[in-house]
């Protein structure tokens, strides 16, 4: 991800061409993220993150809406299919599936979430296994 400043968006400055196997992308964020270019890419046909694969980014960027504003990143015209949203150059963050003829919309914080909350059981599960093995250990 890399950095710009730049202004917010007007109002209906985002033109989405959405079809039959075109879709969007609506990354919702917070204004933490303002200015950050977020990179996605098609996931590859093996279910693989493809660090290689072509890239596309669109940068977070204030929108003035009511009551509030909001802070999105916006990909228009994307193929249908699954893509990798990328946290940083080598490690994805998230996986999301843009349908043909509709707006996918993912909001970031949940997404660190659902990875938090899955290290997190990966993490719970290895310490039981570790305990079970240590109970079945026979005593000296």
């Amino acid at each position: 991800m890399s950095e710009h400043n730049h202004g917010p968006s007007p109002v209906g400055s985002v033109v989405l061409n959405l079809g039959e196997n075109i879709g969007a992308l609506i990354l919702e964020a917070d204004a933490s993220l303002l200015g950050v270019e977020i990179e996605i890419s098609p996931v590859g046909a093996d279910g693989r993150h493809a660090s290689g694969s072509q890239r596309t980014h669109s940068m977070v960027r204030e929108r003035h809406t009511v009551p509030h504003p909001r802070y999105d990143a916006v990909y228009p015209d994307l193929a249908a299919g699954q893509y990798t949203i990328w946290q940083d150059a080598d490690v994805p963050g998230a996986t999301v599936t843009i349908i043909g003829g509709q707006i996918t919309t993912l909001t970031l914080a949940h997404a660190a979430a659902a990875a938090a909350a899955e290290t997190e059981t990966k993490t719970e599960t290895t310490e039981a296994a570790a305990e079970t093995k240590a109970e079945e250990a026979p005593s000296c």
